[in-house]
C-alpha cells in the first residue's frame, strides 16, 4: 500500500507538505489487523499517535461502543495531550489498517511539520469538545433519571386519588336520586331546609378541629348515642362523615329542632351524602393541584417553551423546583430541609437549565451523603462590595459523615467518586464546577465530620 497516497486522500490532509506526511509515514508502524484485535486494554498506557487508514478502530464500553473511529479516523496521544492511560478497551475491527506513531516523536513533529501539527492540535481540541459536550449531555441526562423514578411515584400518587375519588364520587351519585327522592317525599318546608341547608354550610367552610384519638372516640359515642334515641337508621354509616365535619350534638339538635323525628333519617342521609360528595371533590382538587405543581416544576426545571439564551434566573424557583422532583428521596429518608432565601435577592442572569443541574447534582449528593433523619440546610444571600460588584452566595450544608482532608481536593476532578460501582460516574461535580464557571462564578466546599457545605458564589 501506498501510505503517503492514502493519506493525501483524507480531508484533513490536505494542506499538509508531502514532506511532512512522508516524515509521518517513515517514522510510524504500519500494522494489519486480519482479525478483531485488542491494541490497549482497559486501564493500558497510551504510547501511539494512530490514524487509521482502513476498516475502523473502537472503543468498547461494555454494551455500547463508545466511540467508534471509522478511516480517516485519528485517535491515541496527540500533541500536547496529557493524555496517559485509556479508560476502557480499544479495539480494532477485522480487517483495520493504521499507522502507529510512538509518543517520543511527537516533540520532533511539533518542531519540524507545523501543518501536521496544526491537524493534530485541532484533532485534539476537536476531540475535548465533542468529549465536553458528550459529557454535558449524558450528565443532564443522569440527573433527569435520578429525577425519574420518583417522579413516577410523586405523580402516581396524586393520580391514584383522583381515580379512587372518582370511583367513589360514581357510586355515590348513583345513590343521589334514592336520596332525592326521600327527601322530597317529606314536603319540608322552605324555612326548614334553609336552616338545615346552613348548617352544613357552615361546616363546609369552617376547619375541622384536630382530634386525638380519645376525643374522636368520645365524639363517635355521643354522636352515636344522639342518632340511636332517635331511632335514626343506618346511624353507624353516618358517624365518620359527620365527626370528619367536625358536627357534634349541638349541630344534631338545630337540625332536630327543624325536622320532624319521622324524617331525620332521610334529612341525614342527604346531609352525609353532601358531606361526602364535598370531600370526594376535594380529594380530586387537591390531587389535581399536585399534579398541576408537579408539571409546572418538572416544565420549569427542564426549561421547557424557553429559548437556550442566558435569561434572569429566580434562584429560590430553581431549587424549589429541584426540592419537588427530589421530594421523594427526601421523604423516603426521612431528611428535614429548611430552605432560607431572601424574597429579594436579586437574579442572575444565566441558564436555567445548567443551574438546575447544578442543584440537582449538589442537593442530590446531599441525601446521599446522609443517613436518615439527616438535616439539609439551603440558604442564599447577597454580597455587594467596595468596587460596585454583587454576588450571590448559596450554601447547600448537609449532616453527613464529612468529606476526608485528603479528599477534598480531588472532589472536583473528573471521573473522581467515592460512591460504589454503577452509583456515580464520577462526573457530576465535575460538571457543577464546569457550570459554575460558565457563569463567571465560583464554588467551594468546607467540610469536617458531621458537616458539609458547598457554596456556589455567582455574579448578578
Amino acid at each position: 500500500m501506498n501510505q503517503l497516497a492514502t493519506l493525501r486522500q483524507f480531508p484533513q490532509f490536505a494542506d499538509v507538505p508531502d514532506e511532512q506526511l512522508m516524515w509521518f509515514v517513515e517514522r510510524a508502524e504500519f500494522r494489519a489487523y486480519p482479525e478483531q484485535t485488542t491494541l490497549q486494554p482497559a486501564g493500558g498506557d497510551v504510547d501511539f499517535l494512530t490514524v487509521v487508514l482502513k476498516g475502523r478502530i473502537w472503543i468498547d464500553g461494555g454494551a455500547d461502543e463508545l466511540v467508534i473511529y471509522d478511516a480517516p479516523g485519528i485517535l491515541g496521544v496527540l500533541p500536547y495531550s496529557r493524555l496517559r492511560q485509556v479508560t476502557f478497551p480499544v479495539i480494532a475491527d477485522p480487517g483495520a489498517e493504521a499507522l502507529h506513531l510512538h509518543r517520543d516523536h511527537l516533540r520532533a513533529m511539533t518542531g519540524q511539520c507545523y501543518e501536521l501539527t496544526e491537524v493534530m492540535v485541532r484533532q485534539m481540541t476537536d476531540r475535548v469538545r465533542d468529549f465536553t459536550r458528550q459529557i454535558q449531555q449524558e450528565e443532564k441526562m443522569a440527573s433527569l433519571g435520578r429525577l425519574s423514578a420518583g417522579l413516577a411515584h410523586e405523580l402516581n400518587n396524586p393520580v391514584s386519588a383522583v381515580v379512587r375519588a372518582a370511583d367513589t364520587l360514581s357510586e355515590q351519585m348513583k345513590a343521589t336520586p334514592e336520596r332525592f327522592k326521600s327527601l322530597m317525599a317529606i314536603q319540608l318546608p322552605a324555612d326548614q331546609i334553609e336552616s338545615v341547608v346552613q348548617i352544613i354550610f357552615q361546616r363546609l367552610q369552617q376547619k375541622p378541629p384536630t382530634l386525638t384519638m380519645l376525643e374522636r372516640n368520645a365524639l363517635e359515642d355521643e354522636l352515636t348515642d344522639w342518632l340511636d334515641d332517635r331511632n335514626v337508621t343506618n346511624a353507624g354509616d353516618l358517624i365518620d362523615s359527620l365527626v370528619q365535619f367536625g358536627f357534634n350534638t349541638t349541630d344534631l339538635d338545630e337540625i332536630g329542632r327543624q325536622i320532624p323525628p319521622e324524617s331525620l333519617s332521610a334529612v341525614l342521609g342527604w346531609v352525609v351524602n353532601t358531606l361526602e360528595t364535598e370531600k370526594l371533590v376535594r380529594n380530586i382538587g387537591e390531587a389535581s393541584r399536585r399534579i398541576a405543581t408537579l408539571v409546572k416544576s418538572i416544565k420549569s426545571y427542564t426549561h421547557m417553551d424557553r429559548g437556550e439564551g442566558r435569561e434572569e434566573v429566580r434562584l429560590e424557583e430553581g431549587i424549589g423546583n429541584t426540592l419537588t422532583l427530589l421530594n421523594h428521596k427526601l421523604r423516603a429518608k426521612q431528611i428535614a430541609v429548611t430552605l432560607a432565601i431572601p424574597d429579594d435577592l436579586p437574579t442572575i442572569c444565566g441558564w436555567p437549565g445548567e443551574l438546575n443541574q447544578v442543584w440537582t447534582n449538589l442537593i442530590d449528593n446531599a441525601i446521599d451523603a446522609m443517613p436518615e433523619g439527616g438535616q439539609l440546610q439551603i440558604s442564599a444571600e447577597l454580597d455587594t462590595r467596595a468596587d460596585g460588584s454583587a454576588f450571590v452566595y448559596t450554601h447547600v450544608t448537609d449532616t453527613g459523615a464529612g468529606i476526608p482532608d485528603e479528599i477534598q481536593p480531588k472532589i472536583f476532578d473528573p471521573f473522581f467518586t467515592t460512591k460504589a460501582i454503577g452509583q456515580g460516574s464520577g462526573l457530576g461535580l465535575d460538571i457543577v464546577r464546569g457550570i459554575v464557571r460558565h457563569h463567571r462564578g465560583s464554588i467551594r466546599v468546607e467540610s469536617e465530620p458531621g458537616r458539609t457545605e458547598f457554596i456556589v458564589c455567582l455574579p448578578i
